[in-house]
């Protein structure tokens, strides 16, 4: 048994990876093997891991959340060298839902911080989906032209906006489409299109901002539970077929872009072409945005003031 701790807008895609991976390691080896999964806000499953959850591997939607769990001895020092494209099989980006018929005329993020405009967003402290919300926004007023100064200025009246800060991407969603809370959702476009197909027309609309930023999927072996459980080569085997031509179809199929280029292809139409930057042209690495922006007394702290309006 492998238990797998993943991040929350990826369970769906986990349950189908899951089962053809069980069929695959069965026909290759012989060998029956269940998977568990355990999802949550991506922070708050590392930080699950790094309190003792025997996960034998982790999937994230943030290297930070493994760079984490690095420092504290729980997996590899070199984690994001243990498999191609920085151990990331799939990228994503950050996309906008908006209610039926556009009500508000959300194009992009400028419209995002007008007055009476309520966006829905996950707390950067706790899940990664917030944290590329926020430098996705920052990204935008950079890519323009803007000074870091403009940037803060920017993503503060976006803040000003948000009427409560989700816990996870699925606490998110939840609070735009059951609650009704917002005018905007911002998340991953994964979450994006898979809410698209479930409510179908007629309830939400998604909007594909003119500059939007790279979000990596990064993976990695928990060591502290393989050595223990002696599962290391069934965590090793797991995480490696994420990225054959199989997985990166099932992943596409959930709309998370794959790093094949035949496969990405073949998915054109679902993943439109939008301007994107990654996080080390403009941030250095995930690690260093940590520190500048969402470590307490970053400039996270500095612009959100819970309730205040």
């Amino acid at each position: 048994t492998l238990l797998n701790a993943s991040y929350d807008v990826a369970r769906e895609f986990y349950k189908d990876y899951n089962a053809a991976f069980v069929a695959n390691y069965k026909k290759t080896t012989g060998k029956d093997v269940k998977i568990d999964q355990s999802h949550g806000g991506s922070s708050a499953q590392a930080r699950a891991v790094a309190d003792g959850l025997d996960a034998d591997v982790v999937t994230m939607n943030t290297s930070t959340d493994i760079d984490f769990l690095a420092n504290a001895g729980v997996v590899a020092k070199d984690w994001n060298k243990k498999f191609p494209d920085n151990a990331s099989p799939t990228t994503s980006t950050m996309l906008f839902l908006v209610r039926n018929g556009n009500p508000k005329g959300i194009k992009d993020w400028d419209d995002l911080v007008k007055p009476g405009v309520q966006v829905v967003i996950v707390n950067p402290k706790t899940g990664g989906n917030g944290r590329y919300a926020y430098l996705a926004a920052w990204g935008y007023v950079k890519k323009k032209g803007g000074t870091d100064a403009q940037a803060a200025e920017f993503v503060g009246k976006l803040f000003k906006n948000v009427p409560v800060l989700a816990r996870g991407g699925r606490d998110a969603t939840t609070a735009f489409l059951q609650r009704n809370i917002g005018d905007a959702l911002i998340t991953f476009e994964s979450e994006v299109v898979s809410i698209e197909r479930e409510f179908g027309s007629g309830k939400v609309d998604s909007v594909y901002p003119s500059i939007s930023i790279v979000a990596e999927n990064p993976v990695a072996v928990v060591e502290r539970t393989t050595k223990k459980k002696g599962t290391g080569e069934l965590a090793k085997a797991y995480l490696d077929w994420l990225y054959s031509e199989e997985a990166q179809e099932i992943a596409a199929k959930h709309a998370l872009r794959p790093r094949s280029q035949a496969v990405l292809k073949k998915y054109a139409a679902t993943f439109k072409p939008l301007q994107l930057f990654t996080v080390q042209e403009l941030f250095g690495s995930l690690g260093e945005a940590q520190k500048v922006h969402f470590n307490d007394g970053g400039q996270f702290d500095k612009l959100y003031t819970p309730g205040a309006k």
